[in-house]
């Protein structure tokens, strides 16, 4: 049987006889554990489809059974349509069930992607089916920069939903950088009320001199965030926030000077940066900086509760050495803590807030450069520049989150073609995505234990508004959900024509979801922009 699930289930069969109908009467028959499945099914399916989905017990004819086994694997679930008209999901968790009621939803069709019911249909019926299925990896997620280019809640909450239709159970939330601070601190308000809001913005990448004069910025409330992690954790999706530093802090440091190097600049006259790249003001290796960051933690680790967000990103890349290298405070403090060099500081830095975050029963994790100087004991990594820092310490012992920029990255462009809009970076098409393979070949068989699994990142420099990141991410992201789910085939090759002929069928259901994706045939008419940015020289690598 042609199912056409994205991402495809370990296996899929057709049982030659009658099964599942949704109509007016189907109910809900929910075990206990099962209740947030039974909430988003019936303001998904019950929405799309009109139809009130009321509550029914294990007698009731024309339902859908959520069923707990913890014999399966833990987010693994087996989804069968009876011939009783009932549709079943065991899952070996919650999260599993979860996982298992997107399926169902797929195979009802784009129109129960729909936010309410159109013309008039209030039901339909499938096949009998039997599908067994799991993920290949425990972390499947997706990194959102929306310090470069704000992103209002709303939009946000739009993101987990897409997240969860492709069963990935990330959320990477990068919400601090150079160019804005996005959370309420409130014991550091000046973070917000001068971090998140910059003057104006850079068109694009590189070397264009066009500028959108337009002040921008926002940031998100304590309650905010509250309603998104919660929001996450109905559909089973852990949210790992990012406050980066010691670099990517000029948002900061312009909100509190006293946070940068003040004896080699005038950290009084920074503002929010308005450019992108590689920024060389860096937060000072000071005591200050330790107790404000630490209270900036504490209240973090309250709005992020350990169940749902086990891992806090403290960034730790793209950090400049040179003012640490001229500051005499910053030498001053190599030589009492007997280092051998900045890098050995920035590790200090870096295994300060380790310590800091494991006596509070969190992980720290960060991007690959935390490697640099010596690796925090206990502390993860996000391997982003190729695969070697991952390799690395993996083969130490280190957990490991594979998401090389190289492979996924989804800011970079999609086409060579003049008609891209903001062409930065590698190409990187919609098969590139599909063929890439998080666990490399030259990791021992003890190491591959450590890779959690894999993450796409989308760096919104280039994306202004949700149009654009919609256009960079989609429908790469399908491709991406594929490679982080399902087991890689025997033959170490996935099927791009069978991927691509599934996906026939998701792009009707990414419309119905008024995602704004990149057509197969390349931009529409009102996704270019020509003329705005050229083209990259051919070979020029990505600044991102």
């Amino acid at each position: 049987m042609d199912m056409e699930l994205i991402p495809a289930p370990v296996s899929a069969g057709d049982q030659g006889r009658g099964g599942f109908v949704l109509d007016p009467s189907t109910t809900i028959d929910a075990a206990p554990g099962t209740e947030s499945t039974e909430r988003w099914l019936r303001a998904t399916l019950g929405a799309a489809f009109g139809l009130p989905l009321a509550p029914g017990g294990e007698g009731a004819a024309r339902a859908i059974r959520l069923r707990v086994d913890p014999s399966l694997a833990s987010e693994g679930y087996r989804l069968t349509t009876e011939p009783d008209e009932s549709a079943v999901i065991t899952g070996g968790s919650p999260a599993g069930v979860f996982w298992g009621a997107q399926t169902l939803r797929q195979l009802l069709g784009p129109e129960a992607f729909r936010r309410a019911p159109v013309g008039g249909r209030t039901g339909t019926a499938l096949a009998a089916t039997d599908i067994e299925d799991r993920p290949r990896f425990g972390w499947r997620g997706l990194m959102l920069d929306v310090s470069r280019h704000f992103l209002p809640k709303d939009e946000v909450l739009r993101y987990l939903d897409l997240l969860a239709a492709h069963k990935l159970n990330v959320f990477h939330f990068h919400l601090t950088d150079d160019q804005g601070w996005r959370i309420e601190i409130k014991r550091h308000p000046r973070l917000t009320e001068v971090g998140a809001w910059r003057a104006r913005s850079r068109y694009g990448h590189g070397a264009s001199e066009l500028w959108d004069e337009t002040p921008h910025g926002g940031y998100y409330t304590q309650d905010d965030i509250r309603e998104i992690v919660a929001y996450a954790a109905e559909r089973h999706i852990r949210v790992v926030p990012e406050i980066d530093i010691p670099g990517h802090s000029q948002a900061a440091i312009s909100a509190y000077p006293e946070l940068g190097n003040t004896d080699v600049v005038d950290t009084a006259a920074l503002s929010v940066w308005d450019d992108w790249g590689v920024n060389p003001n860096v937060l000072a290796p000071s005591d200050h900086t330790l107790r404000f960051f630490e209270g900036v933690f504490e209240e973090l680790l309250e709005l992020f509760p350990a169940q749902t967000s086990p891992f806090i990103h403290i960034g730790g890349d793209e950090c400049p050495k040179d003012q640490w290298k001229q500051s005499p405070a910053a030498q001053a403090r190599i030589r009492e803590l007997g280092l051998a060099d900045e890098d050995e500081l920035q590790s200090w830095f870096i295994r300060h807030f380790d310590t800091w975050l494991t006596a509070r029963g969190r992980r720290l994790i960060g991007w690959d450069e935390i490697l640099e100087g010596g690796l925090a004991e206990g502390a993860a990594v996000s391997s982003w520049r190729g695969y070697a820092g991952g390799i690395a310490a993996a083969e130490a012992g280190h957990d490991v989150v594979m998401c090389p920029q190289q492979q996924v990255y989804l800011d970079h462009r999609q086409d060579g073609g003049p008609d891209e809009p903001m062409p930065i970076g590698y190409v990187r098409t919609l098969e590139d995505v599909y063929r890439f393979e998080p666990v490399p070949p030259a990791l021992s068989e003890d190491a591959v234990r450590h890779v959690l699994g894999t993450q796409a990142n989308v760096w919104t420099e280039v994306m202004q508004n949700r149009s654009r990141v919609d256009y960079q991410t989609f429908p790469r992201l399908a491709a991406f959900a594929e490679v982080a789910w399902s087991a890689l085939p025997a033959s170490g090759e996935r099927d791009f024509a069978d991927f691509e002929r599934r996906m026939a069928a998701h792009y009707a259901r990414l419309d119905a979801l008024g995602v704004e994706y990149r057509p197969p045939g390349g931009p529409l008419p009102s996704q270019r922009r020509p003329g705005v940015l050229g083209r990259p020289k051919e070979g020029t690598p990505p600044n991102v």
